[in-house]
């Protein structure tokens, strides 16, 4: 679930902090506490103790490009003009781009230093296109809001949740697309994954806090869903705990649930008889979202909104985070899957926002390279989430989450577009 849709805070990332405090304190308390702290001191123009939390949190977030901004605003404020600009310098150098004048106390001032003209144009060159994807077919009901997709081979049908329309249709190749069910509680309908080998899909409808697309009563409640591929019939609904948001999730080779909580910071396991959701993480996350399985049944890849991504061992649940080494940006994930070495991710967070594959080590524990395969384009609009299959990645652009306010309205002055649905060949024979 794209935690810039849910949590709008998390998005005002020049206001926003967390930093390391004692690490028994759950990572969305740490954020919280230092979110304020940094309000607090940018409000009284205390900037030696902002740029302390703005450091905090670099750390916290695993050196996140966001959280450089927060550093290299506090250290400008200083006066510290050369550590300001190197610090965004390497927010650049990790793909991004934002409006440097919005941190600077002076900015005009500082316009004609060599470095800020390097600086200028490496955020310039990040927000060229790149267009290596292809439409496949556009969604023809421009109200769907699609969140997420998978693929039913057999049938040659694609399975498409919808936020504002509140259900599950599926679509062929060409666009056709038809009614497969309704959200029994009448929520949004954000994650879904077919099991195959049982004929089962599964799928999660969200009551989004203070979202006008759920009844007021129903904010902060969020289930997960269980249906008969062949009859449509509910099988099964789990509720998850008050408060939480259920919103992403990945299936295990077993046939297990792994569901994130990306309201509460918390990941989940349903067993595949089970009755009741089992916590995997000890605190670790602020905002999770739809997780990869990694090529063992024993780790998970899962990716923070705000700290990037982490191997999860599903046993021990011991967690490690992915270094970004001040090159990789590797926040922001919406929808994350991992092929044969890569992680495929879906950035909606991200500045501008994108489709990248970044390529593991063989350990994967680190990233070796990465490759952009769509940003800056005008028909990327706000993508969601994607599925591979066979040597394709298929993922959803201008799924319109863009155009609507934190109440799920339609901003002022802006309509809904169809979604498309976009294809690239992750490996050329």
């Amino acid at each position: 679930m794209p935690k810039h849709k849910a949590l709008a805070w998390a998005l005002s990332l020049l206001l926003s902090g967390v930093a390391s405090a004692q690490s028994s304190t759950p990572a969305i308390a740490q954020f919280q506490i230092l979110r304020k702290e940094l309000r607090d001191t940018h409000a009284r123009k205390d900037w030696r103790a902002n740029l302390a939390y703005a450091r905090s949190q670099q750390a916290l977030l695993n050196g996140a490009p966001n959280s450089r901004l927060e550093v290299a605003r506090a250290q400008l404020f200083l006066g510290s003009t050369a550590a300001g600009l190197a610090e965004l310098m390497r927010f650049a150098q990790m793909g991004q781009s934002v409006d440097p004048a919005a941190l600077a106390p002076d900015w005009k001032a500082l316009s004609r230093e060599q470095a800020v003209v390097r600086l200028q144009h490496a955020m310039e060159e990040n927000r060229t296109a790149i267009a290596k994807g292809s439409p496949l077919f556009a969604l023809s009901d421009p109200g769907l809001l699609p969140e997420d997709i998978d693929y039913e081979g057999q049938t040659e049908l694609f399975y498409i949740s919808s936020v504002r329309e509140k259900k599950i249709i599926t679509a062929d190749a060409h666009g056709n697309a038809r009614d497969f069910v309704q959200a029994p509680d009448g929520w949004p309908v954000l994650a879904l994954k077919l099991d195959r080998p049982r004929d089962r899909l599964w799928a999660t409808e969200v009551a989004i806090q203070g979202s006008e697309l759920a009844p007021p009563a129903d904010w902060g409640r969020s289930a997960l869903l269980c249906f008969a591929l062949k009859t449509r019939a509910l099988l099964r609904r789990i509720e998850g705990p008050r408060g939480s948001a259920l919103g992403d999730m990945v299936l295990t080779r077993g046939g297990d649930v792994i569901v994130s909580d990306g309201e509460g910071g918390a990941v989940y396991r349903l067993g595949i008889n089970g009755t009741k959701l089992e916590r995997l993480d000890r605190g670790d996350f602020i905002s999770p979202q739809t997780a990869a399985l990694g090529p063992d049944d024993r780790h998970v890849f899962v990716p923070d909104y705000l700290r990037g991504i982490a191997l999860l061992d599903l046993e021990s649940q011991q967690v490690q985070w992915i270094p970004m080494a001040g090159r990789f940006t590797l926040n922001g994930i919406d929808g994350l899957y991992f092929s044969q070495g890569e992680l495929i991710a879906v950035q909606n967070g991200t500045s501008p926002e994108r489709i990248a594959v970044f390529r593991l080590q063989p350990s994967n524990r680190e990233v070796a390279s990465e490759e952009i395969i769509e940003r800056g384009t005008t028909t990327l609009g706000d993508p969601t989430h994607g599925v591979v299959v066979g040597e394709n990645f298929y993922y959803i652009a201008n799924s319109g989450w863009d155009v609507l306010d934190a109440h799920g309205r339609l901003k002022e002055g802006e309509r809904l577009s169809p979604a498309r649905i976009m294809r690239v060949e992750l490996r050329k024979p």
